[in-house]
């Protein structure tokens, strides 16, 4: 299973090259229509709800809404595609004109039809889906469309315009411009995209493809395989909802990335929104690990809002500091859950060590000081004095923060893998209930002035000193800033 997510430094990294980034969008456009109402009656005329229109709101959809989400995170979009000479292509052509970070490339043929969709929505819910379309589109044809991109993405929903001569000229291009090509498919027939970098089904478009089942790891494990053997793809990625996703890499193996836990409102156009980061992770030069991570955390996001909507860098950073912030949380452990947790690294072989301090201002000495004191375990349990403690050895005044935000800080470092509190004078009875394998402390100490250090070397454990930066002290911090605010 891999890692949940890139860490925020490396989020803010990834937005800063994917900005400006030249992104061609290519496939089937449609127009989304939403109808928002009440429902407070059934018809009379049959058993069906009544929905009393309050606003319309409509957008680009399909290939559209992958522009849309290239330019919210970012990019420069190119979007081609097949518009109707009709109304709605003129209110589609309109709505892409008002879009500054999108460059139309559409064309407009005499005979073609617009594809408009229409969903009428209460209560956070739809009622009924309106598919208005007629034939579908004979390909798209522009080839410069592809010119100078970063990364190439076909939007197919089996409307015609993703057809084998689009395919070919993808493909040219990305040869050509070194960029990635990825797909989101439809259809049975995926072989007819060629080797593409990317494929992304989604888990029932993956079983349509391969007549394999996709429910568990297992089974979608067998179906990337038969799907690799049966097309020269390079790599799939299937999207599996609440599940996460899964990346097979042709001649690598297959890695499981696990979804996010959030209140899912609205799923229309998530998998457009997958699709745009994906392509500008990829041609950004990210990994497809990276990639799927950063993926991962866009489709979350948009999820939570209604309609087919886009995500931005600042609601991808928002998201990723409160899942950085529930998982600093989820590390302060009761101290029989910690004992017990303990317990169960040490049946898995895994050293566990200890240290404990005030933590008050986090400061740099700190951070080395507890990186330190992991590279010597497996596990870093740290144990945090109470504010009561606190105050009873240094004095009124101190800590300056709280236990609660003492630890989330700690809780927040990678280095420690859970935080635990005392009020005792000294941690002795944390230690001896733990049995760490490792005990540390500051090289300020002297091992005879350990406390706890002659119980663990009892037990076969070990007592060592880690290094403070020269400096760098809470104390010193706080008498530089009221010195400097007096």
């Amino acid at each position: 299973m891999a890692e949940r997510s890139l860490d925020l430094g490396a989020l803010q990294s990834l937005l800063e090259r994917v900005r400006d980034l030249k992104v061609a969008c290519v496939g089937d456009l449609m127009l989304d229509r939403y109808v928002y109402g009440e429902v407070s009656r059934i018809s009379p005329e049959a058993p069906i709800p009544v929905l009393r229109a309050r606003r319309t709101v409509a957008m680009p959809g399909g290939v559209g809404n992958v522009a849309r989400n290239v330019a919210a995170l970012g990019g420069l979009a190119r979007l081609g595609a097949v518009a109707g000479n009709d109304a709605a292509g003129a209110e589609l052509t309109e709505l892409i004109a008002a879009e500054a970070r999108i460059e139309d490339a559409l064309i407009r043929p005499e005979a073609a039809a617009t594809i408009v969709k229409t969903r009428f929505v209460a209560a956070g819910q739809q009622l009924l889906r309106l598919d208005d379309e007629v034939a579908p589109h004979s390909g798209y044809g522009d080839k410069d469309v592809f010119q100078g991109a970063g990364a190439i993405l076909l939007s197919d929903y089996a409307k015609g315009v993703v057809d084998d001569d689009t395919i070919e000229a993808a493909l040219w291009a990305g040869t050509e411009y070194g960029a990635p090509v990825i797909v989101d498919p439809k259809g049975r027939d995926f072989a007819r995209y060629g080797a593409v970098d990317v494929i992304k089904p989604n888990a029932s478009e993956l079983a349509g493809a391969t007549g394999l089942p996709t429910e568990t790891d297992e089974q979608v494990e067998a179906a990337l395989a038969a799907l690799l053997d049966a097309t020269t793809a390079k790599a799939v990625i299937v999207t599996r909802a609440g599940k996460g996703m899964t990346l097979a890499k042709r001649g690598g193996g297959v890695v499981h990335f696990p979804g996010r836990a959030r209140e899912v409102f609205d799923v229309s156009g998530a998998g457009d929104t997958c699709l745009a980061a994906l392509g500008l992770a990829l041609g950004a030069g990210a990994t497809l690990e990276q990639a799927v991570q950063f993926a991962i955390l866009a489709s979350g996001v948009v999820v939570g809002k209604s309609g087919t909507a886009v995500v931005t860098p600042a609601e991808l950073i928002e998201a990723e500091m409160s899942q950085h912030a529930a998982l600093a949380q989820s590390k302060v452990t009761p101290l029989d859950e910690l004992a017990d947790q303990v317990e169960a690294w040490k049946r898995q072989g895994l050293k566990v060590g200890f240290t404990n301090g005030c933590f008050d201002i986090l400061h740099r000495g700190h951070v080395a000081y507890l990186a330190q004191a992991r590279s010597w375990c497996d596990r870093l349990v740290v144990a945090l004095n109470t504010d009561a403690s606190v105050r009873r050895l240094k004095g009124e005044g101190r800590p300056v923060n709280d236990l609660d935000s003492r630890a989330a800080v700690i809780g927040g470092l990678a280095s420690v893998d859970r935080v635990t509190a005392f009020d005792d004078p000294t941690p002795i009875a944390l230690i001896q209930r733990l049995k760490p394998d490792v005990l540390i402390k500051g090289a300020d100490y002297t091992k005879d002035k350990v406390v706890g250090a002659a119980e663990v070397e009892s037990w076969g454990g070990e007592v060592r000193l880690a290094d403070f930066a020269d400096g760098y002290s809470t104390t010193k911090t706080i008498e530089k800033m009221t010195g400097e605010q007096a």
